[in-house]
């Protein structure tokens, strides 16, 4: 049997499970789209190791195959004992991406924690407004245009000030 064939057959395959494998994983962040950040992203990180992570198919060969399907075929058909490799390798890979997130994961609280805060910037482009308004020697073109504020600010802002209106908005 020439092998040239069985490495375009074996490449054309593993071209089919990779677009499925997106497919299905675009399909996992589509219904977890509405959940909360801290449970989507893990979601979204076991989903990515479960679909994408390979294994050798046999110790010796130099041919890979999905580890999640490899572990279910022999758990399921009891062909070999290749079951415990292909979960070692996803155990391996799960734990190297969840790493790889939780970094990132730090990071970005890193940011958002030294980003100011959104009721201090209104306050401060306000104050900023004001004094370009009272000093009228900044150009037009160069004053701040104020953000405006939400409704909950300006709840806070009144209820600082006293002007409470019988509890009714």
């Amino acid at each position: 049997m020439d092998s040239s064939i069985f490495t375009n057959e074996y490449e054309v395959a593993w071209g089919l499970y990779l677009l499925a494998a997106l497919g299905c994983f675009w399909v996992w962040t589509f219904f977890t789209g509405w959940m909360w950040r801290y449970l989507r992203e893990p979601l979204w990180v076991i989903a990515a190791v479960v679909l994408f992570t390979p294994t050798l198919a046999d110790p010796s060969g130099s041919n890979y195959v999905p580890a999640f399907a490899m572990a279910a075929m022999d758990i399921l058909f009891k062909v070999n004992n290749d079951a415990w490799r292909a979960l070692a390798d996803l155990t391996l890979i799960g734990a190297a991406a969840f790493v790889v997130y939780l970094f990132f994961v730090l990071l970005r609280w890193l940011l958002l924690r030294n980003r100011p805060n959104k009721a201090e910037s209104v306050k401060n482009t306000e104050k900023d407004s004001k004094r370009a308004q009272k000093e009228n020697s900044a150009p037009v073109s160069a004053r701040k245009v104020p953000v405006e504020p939400t409704l909950q600010e300006i709840l806070a802002m009144e209820h600082e000030q006293g002007n409470t209106r019988s509890g009714r908005i």
